[in-house]
């Protein structure tokens, strides 16, 4: 006897595919870290992706929007991270060590991603990184007002400016990924946790009020 509708077992539900959107961008991140983002053609994506090279354009009017959209999404990750670590209680030098070590962390878990973002956008000046300017800029707004904090309560020095300081101290970052990147300097574990305590004691050691004091007497 044929089973009617009502009596037929219930059907596994078929699993969704991948997220292609996300898959188009993952694959972005190899194609530009391996062939760089201005010799990389929207074909190398679509084949590293293994989808047709039409579906990228379904998704991304041009490469230069799937480059946006990597930058932006890390980007803005990195701006909520610092200001989840301004709201919380601890002292100045706490809050940078935790930044240095969530982007030193970052390029840990996705070098590519982070090499991408750096050789790309914000190295870029005179194209992307001068598109996302001001977006840059929110980074190291947040990073001074740390900074300017700690001058406030007296924990820091006020001889440098929060800005100048938030630059250096970005500045210091991304010179150590830029020499990771480049094979310029030695990366493992125990670089990765080094470069974190020394990025900050370059920063911190010249802007520290008590360090200071003791030199002077």
């Amino acid at each position: 006897m044929t089973s009617s509708p009502d009596t037929e077992p219930a059907r596994a539900t078929r699993p969704a595919g991948p997220d292609k959107r996300r898959l188009i961008l993952d694959a972005a991140v190899v194609a530009f870290a391996q062939r760089g983002f201005h010799a990389c053609r929207v074909s190398d994506i679509a084949d590293e992706a293994n989808v047709a090279y039409g579906l990228v354009y379904h998704y991304f009017r041009s490469k230069d929007e799937v480059l946006d959209t990597l930058f932006l999404e890390r980007w803005n990750v990195l701006l909520g991270v610092i200001t989840e670590i301004d709201r919380q209680e601890l002292p100045a030098r706490d809050k940078l060590y935790a930044i240095a070590s969530f982007i030193v962390d970052s390029y840990r878990h996705d070098p590519n991603l982070m090499k991408v973002i750096i050789v790309e956008v914000t190295r870029a000046a005179n194209s992307f990184g001068r598109t996302h300017l001001e977006t840059i800029r929110e980074a190291y707004a947040l990073i001074a007002a740390i900074v300017e904090k700690a001058q406030a309560d007296g924990s820091f020095r006020a001889a440098v400016t929060p800005g100048f300081a938030a630059l250096a101290f970005y500045g210091a970052i991304e010179q150590v990924l830029t020499g990771w990147i480049f094979d310029m300097l030695p990366r493992g574990e125990e670089e990765f946790d080094q470069a974190k305590a020394f990025i900050v004691e370059t920063i911190c050691g010249g802007l520290d009020a008590d360090r200071a004091s003791a030199r002077a007497v």
